[in-house]
């Protein structure tokens, strides 16, 4: 399955979710992407009986990931090549997460992860036809 596979990615951050289950559905296994949905979608098929299989330090550590922070506050990951840094300082002690208000500058090392909100846009719906018989 992954020399299948292996032609089709190019990237962590953009490559699709991959989990590996057994054909007696005894054990889910996220190949590709554990922080990017992998992980939860082995815990989703572990209802019908497999045991999910998580192999990321901080799911086996029982702590939180970047991604995970992120995805739970609705943000994106700007600077994505930090969280290898980040993730493994949350294997060692609990970070804060610090919520900024703008308009600011603010600088930081190579080794914090910053996470922006994701734009929502109101989208508008008109009836054209309201009022019309």
């Amino acid at each position: 399955m992954v020399r299948d596979i292996a032609p089709l990615l190019d990237n962590k951050w953009y490559d699709p979710a991959v989990v590996v289950v057994d054909s007696n559905l005894n054990f889910a296994i996220p190949l590709l992407g554990g922080h990017h949905g992998a992980n939860e979608i082995a815990r989703k098929i572990s209802e019908l009986g497999a045991v999910p299989v998580l192999t990321t330090a901080t799911e086996v550590h029982g702590k939180p990931s970047v991604e995970g922070i992120a995805d739970r506050l609705g943000c994106e990951i700007f600077n994505k090549e930090s969280t290898v840094a980040v993730n493994c300082a949350l294997l060692e002690t609990e970070i804060e997460v610090l919520n900024v208000k703008g308009p600011r500058i603010v600088v930081v090392d190579e080794d914090v992860s910053v996470l922006i909100r994701k734009q929502h846009k109101n989208v508008e719906i008109k009836d054209n036809n309201k009022g019309k018989q």
